[in-house]
């Protein structure tokens, strides 16, 4: 990632470079991310290749200002903060369900390690999840403006509480991001993936809130929890959320076309 790079990519998400790789910086880049960079599964249902690679994970991101989901928006992610100076590790996450653990590579966060704080958990593609990094080695509650946090041993992996319930289980392995291909790919296609049976997009907003589309449902949540639902009846007040509510430009609606008939993978 090359400093033009990453240039263009504190203005998409409208940070200033940090004088050194610190905790504060981070703390400040994290929410900033979430705010601009929607976590969405759009190219599944567009026919758009997902391609875990740096220059289309950048010119997705960066380039086309899209969003996208876990591996791409932790991936690039990632590249931003190892070109700022923070040691970067991707980590490889099974989310908790109803029916137990996902797949493996199920999802990817960072653990990115701070010239002055020692480590922190930096996830900015699980969708509702916490609005800052958490201390990785801090095994007590973590307050955020997304709920309460915990990080707890889970034999050699680590568990992610939100509010006292499991999110995810990650390993302490680090990973290359060509090993989550696959469940990238499984995500894409399989019908039992919830990313081909659905549309979602949806980001924080300024006031600590929420905006979420998901295909034609728009839902506005406030800090307090307050939700205004509004059912979209046509093409182009769908059209108009996606562009003035989360800066992307489309010139057709999508829509769910199932397993089998999502994007291509590279």
């Amino acid at each position: 990632m090359n400093p033009t790079q990453t240039d263009a990519y504190l203005r998409r998400i409208g940070a200033e470079r940090p004088a050194s790789p610190t905790v504060e910086a981070l703390r400040d880049l994290h929410p900033r991310h979430l705010r601009t960079v929607p976590f969405e599964n759009l190219s599944i249902h567009l026919g758009e290749p997902v391609v875990l690679e740096e220059e289309a994970l950048l010119d997705k991101v960066v380039g086309a200002r899209r969003g996208g989901f876990c591996y791409e928006l932790n991936g690039t992610f990632g590249l931003l903060l190892t070109a700022l100076g923070y040691e970067v590790q991707l980590l490889a996450g099974r989310v908790h369900g109803d029916e137990g653990l996902g797949i493996p590579y199920d999802h990817l966060a960072l653990r990115v390690r701070t010239v002055d704080g020692g480590d922190l958990l930096a996830d900015v593609g699980f969708g509702a999840h916490s609005h800052g990094p958490l201390a990785f080695g801090d095994r007590g509650d973590q307050a955020d403006p997304g709920g309460t946090f915990r990080v707890v041993e889970a034999g050699d992996d680590l568990d992610v509480l939100r509010d006292g319930r499991p999110q995810y289980r990650l390993e302490r392995r680090p990973r290359m991001l060509q090993d989550f291909r696959a469940g990238a790919w499984w995500h894409s296609t399989s019908p039992e993936s919830h990313f081909t049976r659905s549309l979602v997009c949806s980001r924080i907003t300024a006031d600590g809130g929420r905006i979420t589309l998901s295909g034609r449902t728009s839902t506005t949540t406030d800090a307090d929890g307050r939700k205004v639902v509004r059912e979209l009846g046509t093409d182009e007040e769908v059209l108009a959320v996606y562009r003035d509510g989360f800066g992307i430009g489309l010139s057709a609606v999508p829509t769910v076309h199932g397993p089998g008939r999502s994007g291509q993978f590279g």
